[in-house]
């Protein structure tokens, strides 16, 4: 990629969960502050993020290496890690109810924006926000339902603007 060309950056956010929430609004935000392109493709799961009001929740049984802190307390206790076994978390009747609680306290508490407050970001950094036509009709999902300032994925648009990257300026791994 020649100097001149401008950078870009495409990200496909299929998971809705809190915790899978951050990455692909972080990841916008901070490229599209660097002068970097960048495009947001929400599918399948991740294309509730795009609705006006976020009901994202943590779910751990799903994410077994989510570390579980307090966000209360002495340091010492804030920092210990409460391995909270698999079975428990699966079956326990409003654990991810607690989880998703003790995330967003946690969340507050260390300073970090919320997803909605991480969504406006990238909007007023001017990231392309991408709703998967195909899943809408899938789930049924109305135009209406959705964030304002979202864009509809025309058939095949965002694959196109992919395949633009495919010499991507940023690797991540």
């Amino acid at each position: 990629m020649a100097d001149d060309e401008p950078k870009k950056m495409a990200i496909i956010a299929s998971q809705g969960s809190l915790d899978w929430a951050y990455p692909p609004f972080i990841l916008a935000s901070t490229a599209a502050a660097m002068g970097i392109e960048t495009k947001v493709f929400f599918t399948f799961y991740g294309l509730p993020l795009l609705k006006p009001d976020i009901k994202a929740k943590v779910t751990p049984a799903a994410n077994p290496a989510m570390p579980m802190k307090m966000p209360f307390g002495p340091k010492g206790f804030q920092s210990l890690n409460w391995p909270i076994p698999h079975a428990v978390s699966g079956v326990l009747p409003g654990f991810d109810t607690v989880a998703t609680a003790l995330m967003k306290k946690t969340v507050a508490h260390k300073g970090v924006a919320t997803i909605t407050e991480l969504r406006e970001m990238c909007l007023m950094l001017d990231v392309e926000l991408i709703a998967c036509q195909m899943t809408m009709d899938v789930f049924g999902f109305e135009k209406k339902r959705f964030h304002r300032r979202n864009l509809l994925c025309r058939r095949c648009r965002f694959p196109r603007f992919r395949h633009r990257c495919r010499h991507p300026t940023i690797r991540l791994r």
